[in-house]
């Protein structure tokens, strides 16, 4: 059974960094791409960034310059640093496995990122 578990949201002002985290787990296959999204009260889910097995990455235009994801294939874990926070960053972030050769994907429960003043 795979398991996509996100942590370190949480509160933090405008202007400050948080680091997400998104474990996988539960699969024998290597992992091919990687994502974060984020789902804002009322909005429809959108893509934040992505990470392919060979590195190459991809940016929603709201978050270039100020959010970088990477990834650790050793744990299975993808990151997502996120700088220069502003409130319209607040949103649940979900993170999204895709495996080599399998056709689903799989996404974790969501970590809330708030930020206010």
């Amino acid at each position: 059974q795979v398991q996509v578990v996100e942590s370190g949201g949480g509160l933090v002002q405008p202007g400050g960094s948080l680091r997400l985290s998104c474990a996988a787990s539960g699969r024998a296959f290597s992992i091919n791409v990687m994502g974060w999204y984020r789902q804002a009260p009322g909005k429809q889910r959108e893509l934040v960034a992505t990470i392919t097995s060979g590195g190459n990455t991809n940016y929603a235009d709201s978050v270039k310059g100020r959010f970088t994801i990477s990834r650790d294939d050793a744990k299975n874990t993808a990151y997502l640093q996120l700088n220069s926070l502003k409130p319209e960053d607040t949103a649940v972030y979900y993170c999204k496995v895709n495996y080599h050769g399998i056709l689903r994907d799989y996404w974790g429960q969501g970590t809330q990122v708030t930020v206010s003043s």
